[in-house]
């Protein structure tokens, strides 16, 4: 088969950047795709050319497979590359593109389609020989045999979609009567997001870790895996910590592992790279999940511990080439780790975030991989999934890739929206997961999920007020901003007081020139914190100090609304005036008026003017970043307004709701 010339990558973010750099360092010409809200993403500057495929929303542009494939012909592109996600899995779309005449660098449509129903999956997996949970994949969907599977194979057991992942549709239910409402529950939201209600029931698998094998196959009848890697930690079914290999995983279960996932790949004649998950056993007995055919998420943990360029090795087997290596030339190489960079905000139930990115400064060192989707500048949609990036470390072991990686971490500067980087600091330096061999239940277990984010000290309260009083001079919001923070250096050397509010925290801060030039003094409440020798960079958004004796350095930056986001190695946070906030108490809804937190789309009212609803009240549903979020009632009321319709799209602290207060 003659080799390609043009690749088109048919998605966005960090994995259209990771495919379109593979694909131009092989000397392919590239093609990129956007939607709207994408023209300046990073991925569309990384591509010779790109074609635009319309409307911010997915389903009017990535999703529309008849766009994607007249966008390949319109930039002469004979090759696509889908990524992961949106048209990744779709056995229709593969089908289209080579009706097209267009090569889809992924599996053949049969395959996607023999792994993509997972009640067919299993049955295929168990006349293959591979092991499976046991339960239940038959056609009867009725309440009645569902129950009564359910009993058979015992409790707890999983309720899950067929069709879809992502943890959509899935429930565990520990006994017989919450079984009806689980049932109900995961066939209506996998209705409404895969348009497939049938469901599967497996035994829960208590203290399981889950353990995936990377498989690549080629048509030539090959077919090989590249290791393991374990997804254990994971929040509502979704991945956050990936690493390979599994910690205490020897060579003899590896090979066990690895036959059988090699098996699943033949018994459809796999060709492409592929995922087979397993839940592992606290025993050591380990069961098949399902197959993800595409690549995955965590792949670049492969790629580090084998040095190997999975994208490379999808390209050449899409043109038709053997496998580049044969199993036992396949060697692993130290340890990686991987966490994925969301803009979501832990302290508000993990709510994904959007916005402007302010400031964007990936970490380097050795060791270090950072795939990102985002620049300084970019706007952050609620349209898509809130991965902005990954920040991946190898090291020679699992201990030293585990504190590369922390240390990565805290140098990872993104200001602009809440996001995920301290809470994952807490999942690295967790004294469990530091040990390794974490299950699927870790996260909820050491309460990491509702563990607080770590108040403000006097220094971090100190720290926020100086930047806003050398930013803005002694007064609010002078004239020259920013530029002109050398200017209140010098000028009068007048105190100001500033009131600031850090999340639910507040605090008086007192500051002041202290003498020499480039020192000052901030007072809260009883402590007098000095810095001296302090020089802004207002380009790089950095400003350095001497405090205590030690010379530290934080990162900054102020939106336009006034609130200032500064990140030093300890935490992000963000701060505002309350002065120049006077509308805070209605935003927060103590008024009666609830406000959209995010933008989004109404997926449906709750209530009807006249209702009477109690504090945290459920009182419509929105959409963001693919996941629901229910609004709630802030104050107890009667529903004196409705400003939205369901199916609206809405902007963030746009009103939704508002309600009459009840008093007392």
């Amino acid at each position: 088969m003659a080799g390609f010339s043009k690749i088109l990558v048919a998605n966005r973010g960090e994995i259209a950047c990771r495919v379109l750099r593979t694909a131009a360092g092989l000397g392919y010409a590239t093609v990129a795709v956007y939607s709207e809200a994408d023209l300046a993403a990073p991925h569309v500057a990384l591509a010779d050319e790109a074609v635009p495929l319309g409307a911010a929303e997915s389903a009017a542009s990535y999703l529309d497979g008849a766009k994607v494939i007249a966008a390949a012909k319109a930039a002469g592109a004979d090759a696509l590359h889908p990524g992961y996600g949106f048209l990744s899995e779709n056995a229709a779309f593969a089908e289209a593109c080579a009706a097209a005449g267009i090569a889809f660098i992924g599996p053949s449509a049969d395959a996607i389609r023999a792994m993509g129903d997972k009640a067919v999956a299993k049955r295929r997996m168990i006349e293959a020989g591979v092991p499976c949970v046991p339960g239940y994949q038959d056609e009867d969907q009725s309440d009645d045999r569902l129950a009564a599977a359910a009993a058979e194979i015992g409790f707890p057991v999983m309720v899950k979609a067929a069709a879809g992942g992502g943890g959509r549709g899935m429930r565990r239910v520990d006994d017989a009567a919450g079984l009806p409402a689980a049932l109900a529950s995961a066939r209506g939201e996998a209705q409404a997001a895969f348009g497939d209600g049938t469901l599967l029931l497996e035994k829960a698998v208590d203290g399981a870790r889950h353990v995936e094998i990377q498989v690549f196959g080629d048509a030539h009848g090959n077919a090989v895996h590249l290791g393991e890697r374990d997804c254990s930690v994971q929040r509502r079914h979704q991945k956050v910590v990936e690493e390979a290999p599994a910690p205490g995983m020897d060579q003899a279960l590896r090979d066990k592992m690895g036959a059988a996932a090699v098996t699943a790949a033949r018994s459809i004649g796999y060709c492409g790279a592929g995922t087979v998950e397993f839940l592992l056993a606290p025993d050591g007995a380990f069961y098949f999940l399902e197959m993800n055919t595409r690549l995955q998420v965590e792949h670049p943990v492969t790629e580090m511990v084998t040095g190997l360029d999975l994208v490379a090795w999808q390209i050449a087997v899409a043109e038709g080439a053997p496998l580049p290596l044969a199993q036992d030339a396949i060697r692993l190489d130290g340890h990686a780790i991987e966490v994925r960079l969301y803009a979501e905000d832990p302290a508000q139930g993990f709510m994904p975030a959007s916005g402007p990115v302010l400031r964007w400064q990936s970490p380097a060192g050795t060791g270090l991989r950072v795939d990102a989707g985002i620049s300084a500048g970019f706007h952050v949609s609620p349209h898509y999934d809130p991965m902005v990036a990954k920040i991946i470390a190898h090291g020679p072991d699992r201990e030293v890739a585990r504190r590369r990686l922390a240390t990565g971490l805290r140098r990872t500067v993104l200001l602009g929206m809440a996001h995920n980087r301290d809470f994952l600091l807490q999942v690295l330096e967790d004294p469990a997961f530091a040990a390794g061999g974490v299950s699927t239940g870790f996260l909820a277990e050491r309460g990491l999920l509702d563990r607080p984010a770590p108040a403000p000290g006097g220094a971090d309260w100190a720290l926020a007020a100086l930047l806003l009083y050398l930013c803005r001079g002694t007064g609010y919001r002078q004239p020259g901003g920013m530029a002109d923070w050398q200017s209140s250096q010098a000028g009068g050397g007048l105190a100001a007081a500033l009131r600031l509010t850090c999340g639910t925290a507040k605090q008086e801060v007192h500051v002041r020139p202290a003498g020499a030039p480039g020192s000052y003094a901030a007072a809260t409440g009883d402590a007098v914190h000095r810095f001296d020798d302090v020089a802004v960079d207002l380009e790089d958004g950095r400003i350095r100090f001497t405090l205590d004796g030690v010379r530290r350095s934080a990162a900054f930056a102020e939106e336009a609304d006034g609130r200032l986001h500064v990140a030093d190695l300890a935490a992000v946070r963000s701060f505002a005036e309350t002065l120049l906030r006077p509308g805070a108490a209605a935003a927060a809804g103590s008024d009666g008026i609830v406000r959209a937190p995010m933008h989004g789309k109404v997926t449906g009212i709750d209530v009807a003017v006249g209702d009477t609803v109690a504090a945290g009240q459920r009182l419509l549903g929105l959409e963001a970043m693919k996941m629901e979020h229910g609004v709630t009632a802030p104050v107890a009321g009667q529903v004196a307004e409705i400003a939205v319709a369901a199916g609206a799209q809405v902007a963030a602290e746009s009103i939704l709701v508002r309600l009459e207060v009840t008093e007392g």
